[in-house]
């Protein structure tokens, strides 16, 4: 994990600044609020190594211009990602707001009868708005009493939509994406646009050829005790599969050239970390400079062809830097996109932003439907597959975390690195086994891991996200929620065997809402942008679209219910009817969040 402080969220309690007797009627809600706001978020989310988010108050309530500047003083010196402004009434709107354009914000506007808070709360999210600074409104839908200090469950679930948003977006800023390599192939995804993630992200783009880990192999810049614990564990616990491409053919490689595979390919899940994120440990060996690392919360690995066509290919460094677990022991993931995919690979870290958990990089390679299935295996799908499901498998480069090991209340799930169990580790590590890799497409041999996602009886709630660049238009993100399911054994057996049998493989049934792009699940193929997904636990397309919605992306493909998606006010002032049409109306209106 990156040497670097956490973002916090800002709290600000603003109030009618009129002294001698409205003002001081309204200090001690205003303070509480602001400290229930602060307790939620605390006791609710997490950072990326599990410790608490971190809020700061305003040393004061804010009821003018110079208790806002004080604030904001504040804020800038802790790091704010984000603000939450609070109040129970009446503030004067131009006076109060946090004028900052490059975080987002949210005001809470509490709905009583005794104070207008409602009122504040539209006059100062027209304030944002006239300003070109999108502001998200948070205003209950009952009554509260003035005294009552707790939060309500719809605005408990509007502040923490808003606040993993905000932190998503302070984690990624001033982060690198590096680049291990060029072009994969040809693959639009791996021609990496700077714009994009410096003008929507805050990233910065870093570049090192494939040839570095070679130099890095040949003049030992690597830590060799570790190597030593590494290699031993995983001759341990990584088995080797049987070679299911190979045998048989004329192109193979001996018992030996696939020792001294795995070995390199064991050193290549090192360098790579450390090209990432630096090792102290190589300073002490004398390599100061590639002691520092490229400060990188995302990577990706070329690959092919120029690397596989004669050296192991990256599948092993690739899932095993994306799994919660290695040598060294339980440990948050790294987010590795392979053939370098890089919207992919930031497709991959927001929804690893959003919830604490490893991804699964998948190319989205077929569609099949209840009648091919019914041809082929003479079995009707039922349960969560009926309307047919997508298979989702690439060369074995994803999460081992997505076995289906893992479970929350009996059922198959993906946990982040601090709830893991040690059984659950071993689990994953046992249902995995490395198939050494087909040599008429990875020449210079390697190992592909091998696994099936299961679902369980109904299904494992996940996600499919995908951002895509549209020339004159710039990126836009597409999402689909469903299930990872379970087939029939003879179903399993014949999409297997006629696919790649080596490969990790996830069968996934998108919700169906029988309209758009979610017709059928052919639909959802057919208006998918690219060939790889990135597949999340959880249904989280309602926190994927506020997120993109602070970072100005529109989103051009879901299945989220209409009464979960929140974004900025601003956005209704474009339309209300088209909610598609407005979002990217919007988006191009108020332009990315850092340009």
């Amino acid at each position: 994990m990156l040497d670097a402080k956490f973002p916090k969220i800002g709290i600000r309690p603003t109030i009618d600044g009129r002294r001698k007797g409205v003002r001081e009627s309204l200090e001690e809600q205003t303070m509480k609020m602001a400290h229930s706001v602060a307790d939620l978020l605390h006791n609710t989310l997490k950072y990326p190594d599990g410790s608490p988010v971190e809020t700061v108050i305003a040393d004061t309530t804010i009821g003018g211009v110079h208790e806002a500047a004080m604030a904001k003083e504040k804020f800038d010196k802790a790091g704010i990602c984000g603000t939450i402004t609070v109040t129970p009434c009446w503030c004067y709107g131009s006076e109060t707001m946090d004028m900052s354009k490059d975080i987002p914000h949210a005001i809470w506007g509490f709905n009583g009868t005794e104070r207008p808070g409602a009122v504040y709360l539209a006059a100062v999210l027209a304030g944002h708005t006239q300003k070109g600074i999108p502001a998200f409104g948070i205003y209950g839908k009952d009554v509260q009493d003035a005294d009552d200090s707790s939060i309500p469950k719809d605005v408990v679930a509007k502040l923490i939509r808003f606040a993993k948003g905000a932190l998503a977006a302070g984690l990624m800023r001033n982060k690198s994406y590096l680049s291990i390599g060029n072009v994969a192939m040809g693959i639009a995804g791996s021609t990496v646009n700077p714009d994009f993630f410096q003008d929507y992200l805050g990233m910065r783009n870093e570049y090192v050829d494939m040839s570095e880990i070679i130099r890095r192999w040949d003049e030992g810049i690597y830590d060799k005790e570790e190597f030593k614990k590494a290699l031993a564990w995983a001759k341990k616990n990584m088995k080797i599969g049987p070679d299911v491409y190979n045998d048989g053919k004329p192109i193979q490689f001996d018992d030996k050239a696939k020792e001294e595979q795995f070995e390199d390919c064991i050193k290549m899940i090192m360098i790579a970390r450390d090209l990432m994120q630096g090792n102290t440990k190589l300073k002490d060996a004398g390599f100061t400079e590639e002691a520092e690392g490229h400060f990188a919360i995302a990577a990706g690995f070329q690959g092919q062809r120029q690397w596989t066509d004669h050296f192991p290919n990256g599948d092993v460094m690739e899932a095993m830097l994306n799994s919660q677990f290695d040598w060294n022991g339980k440990r948050a993931p790294f987010i590795f996109a392979t053939e370098n995919d890089s919207l992919n690979g930031a497709s991959m870290l927001f929804n690893y932003l959003l919830t604490n958990t490893p991804q699964i990089f998948a190319d989205v390679r077929t569609y099949w439907s209840p009648e091919a299935v019914e041809r082929v295996t003479g079995t009707k799908l039922t349960g969560p597959a009926k309307e047919g499901f997508l298979h989702l498998s690439n060369s074995g480069a994803q999460t081992l975390d997505a076995t289906g090991a893992e479970k929350i209340d009996g059922k198959p799930a993906i946990k982040p690195f601090w709830d893991l169990t040690d059984d659950e580790v071993q689990a994953n590590l046992d249902q995995t086994d490395w198939v050494p890799a087909n040599v008429e497409y990875f020449r210079g041999g390697g190992f592909s891991s091998h696994y099936l996602t299961k679902g369980g009886e109904k299904g494992m709630p996940v996600t499919m996200t995908r951002i895509n660049l549209v020339k004159g238009l710039g990126p836009v993100l597409q999402l689909a929620e469903g299930y990872a399911v379970d087939l029939p054994e003879n179903v399993f057996d014949a999409v297997n065997k006629r696919t790649d049998p080596g490969w990790p493989s996830t069968f996934f049934a998108p919700i169906l809402t029988g309209h758009g792009a979610f017709k059928s699940v052919y639909d959802v193929m057919n208006n998918w942008g690219a060939n790889h997904g990135a597949i999340s636990y959880g249904h989280i397309g309602a926190d994927l679209i506020t997120l993109a919605s602070i970072l100005r992306i529109p989103v051009n493909m879901h299945n989220v219910p209409e009464s979960q998606i929140f974004r900025p006010r601003s956005w209704s002032s474009i339309g209300t009817e088209n909610l598609e049409a407005a979002d990217f109306n919007a988006c191009q209106t108020f332009g990315p969040l850092y340009k």
